[in-house]
């Protein structure tokens, strides 16, 4: 594990959660965006925690850089008074979101499910993006707002009628990554099901 926070008590906190843990390690802690990716670079972490607001660059830049270079999974602590911020995150196709007050536990958890390559989004957090498209950004809709240029690239393809195998030929892209990235739609979407993806597809595009 990595952490990034420009508050060094939240750094000290989060690293004596993790320390109590025999499967994971802090590995190293920085105090700005600029930094989380650099030590990213050096120190190879399988996930990095990162604040969404930091100085120098932000969560959101410094996890899509370490996304897009294939350094690390990144999962963004984040508080309710940032749906902006959130939304950017989610277009940027990071794909892991805890709120700063969540129990430890819950903070332990969404490390492993992100280290595994799943998906974290605390279900209050959705409700509360959903409902600020639907008031502050009427003109877009659910999918351009919340989906990665990916995301909604394989979201066409299932419109199209496309199969897991099919789309993973098409994009190169393992069977796993295209679940992953399907669970993801859903997830962020709050829809149920690969058809329903479909028709919302179909109906908006």
């Amino acid at each position: 594990m990595l952490l990034a926070d420009d508050d060094a008590i939240v750094r000290e906190g989060l690293k004596m959660i993790l320390e109590t843990q025999a499967d994971m390690e802090c590995v190293g802690a920085a105090k700005d965006g600029r930094e989380a990716v650099e030590l990213a670079k050096e120190l190879k972490p399988d996930v990095v925690l990162l604040d969404i607001r930091m100085p120098v660059k932000d969560g959101i830049k410094a996890g899509k850089e370490i996304m897009d270079m294939g350094l690390s999974n990144p999962l963004l602590l984040t508080t309710f008074d940032e749906p902006e911020l959130i939304l950017k995150a989610l277009q940027a196709g990071i794909n892991g979101y805890i709120l700063k007050n969540s129990p430890a536990d819950r903070i332990l958890s969404a490390i492993r499910v992100i280290n595994s390559g799943g998906t974290v989004f605390q279900k209050d957090i959705l409700e509360f993006i959903r409902s600020r498209i639907s008031v502050s950004k009427p003109e877009k809709n659910m999918f351009e707002m919340l989906l990665s240029p990916r995301e909604l690239e394989i979201a066409g393809l299932i419109a199209e009628g496309l199969s897991n195998k099919e789309i993973g030929e098409k994009l190169f892209l393992s069977n796993g990554t295209v679940r992953n990235h399907i669970s993801a739609i859903l997830e962020k979407t709050g829809l149920e099901h690969r058809t329903q993806i479909a028709v919302y597809y179909l109906k908006n595009f």
